[in-house]
């Protein structure tokens, strides 16, 4: 499945997402799942929370071992898209102008000019961003919040849809600068691949000769039609009780005692956002509880900071989450009320 570039959303921009929109963006979604598991085998339950991070606008955190095929999944998924897309490589010596651009004197015109840096894309990769100073980390702050770079006074806006993908290897910690709470907290997601299991590994090996790789892969979809969808993913529907359960999921993770630091309003933002995509995904024009526990553990857990004991005992964010919403009623699964 390919969409065209005649193919368009009938729902105007204030009204709610009508089922055949719904349906195309579901369609798409779907698409995009498939075109990426040509490539990475076995791990459709991350390649779909990309895809939530992608169709939401957000930025996603990929963390694992080397070899795991984290820029791998980073790689297909702009292939996928016919959207201008970077690849940026962190480096200890990397400068913030390197991502952001710089501005310069032209002689023969006497005037200024901005040259805009790598972050000017609908997609940039940023891999093993931690290898980069705080001072160059930094340097994404202001463009993954407000789409727009500062520099020498004057504001430049992104390409839009903008969305940030950054790999990091939680081993081999030696020359790597940690990403800070403030940095973390801009990420919609952060998710992991784990090692593939014994048959998408077998069938890795065994098309390792003859498979496609990355540049291969068809274009899916335009940068115009996710910009759609994104439009599109914010008129889902949400009850208010829905509303009032997702509120009550993220006040638990500031209220239980091994968390030092909960999540904040910034993360209950991202979640609403990431359950109306999920639920778009789906091919429904509502969200429902089941959105919110599916989605709460990659939303939330890397928001999160533990108290040095519940650390030494062996806790993670994950397993907060996991109380957290154990702790919290579910509200009865319906459309509207």
């Amino acid at each position: 499945m390919r969409l065209e570039h005649h193919q368009t959303l009938a729902t105007g921009p204030d009204s709610a997402a009508s089922q055949e929109s719904v349906a195309l963006l579901a369609q798409c979604f779907h698409a995009l799942g498939d075109n990426i598991e040509r490539i990475v085998k076995g791990k459709r339950q991350t390649v779909e929370l990309a895809l939530v991070c992608l169709f939401s606008e957000g930025h996603l955190l990929i963390e694992d071992v080397p070899g795991t095929g984290k820029t791998t999944l980073a790689r297909c998924l702009a292939a996928s898209l016919d959207a201008d897309w970077h690849r940026v490589q962190f480096t200890p010596d990397l400068l913030p102008s390197d991502i952001t651009g710089v501005t310069v004197y032209r002689q023969n015109t006497g005037a200024f000019e901005f040259l805009p840096g790598p972050v000017f894309a609908n997609i940039v990769l940023g891999d093993e961003i931690n290898r980069a100073s705080p001072k160059t980390q930094s340097a994404l702050l202001e463009v993954m919040e407000e789409r727009q770079v500062t520099a020498d006074g004057s504001t430049h806006a992104v390409p839009r849809p903008f969305m940030v993908i950054a790999t990091q290897n939680p081993v081999d910690m030696g020359g790597t600068y940690p990403l800070p709470e403030a940095q973390l907290d801009r990420f919609l997601m952060q998710v992991t691949l784990g090692y593939p299991d014994h048959a998408s590994e077998v069938a890795v090996l065994s098309g390792a000769a003859t498979q496609s790789g990355v540049e291969q892969l068809p274009t899916i979809a335009t940068s115009r039609h996710i910009a759609e969808f994104v439009q599109l993913a914010r008129r889902i529907q949400v009850a208010p009780r829905l509303y009032d359960y997702l509120v009550r999921v993220v006040a638990a993770t500031r209220e239980l005692p091994e968390v030092r630091l909960g999540a904040s309003p910034r993360g209950s933002v991202a979640l609403l956002r990431a359950v109306r995509v999920r639920a778009a995904s789906q091919g429904r024009t509502y969200a429902l509880p089941e959105d919110v526990k599916a989605l709460a553990r990659p939303v939330l857990a890397h928001r999160l900071i533990l108290t040095p004991e519940a650390e030494l005992s062996g806790r993670s964010g994950a397993d907060v989450i996991a109380e957290a919403l154990a702790t919290v009623p579910v509200p009865q699964s319906g459309a509207a009320g």
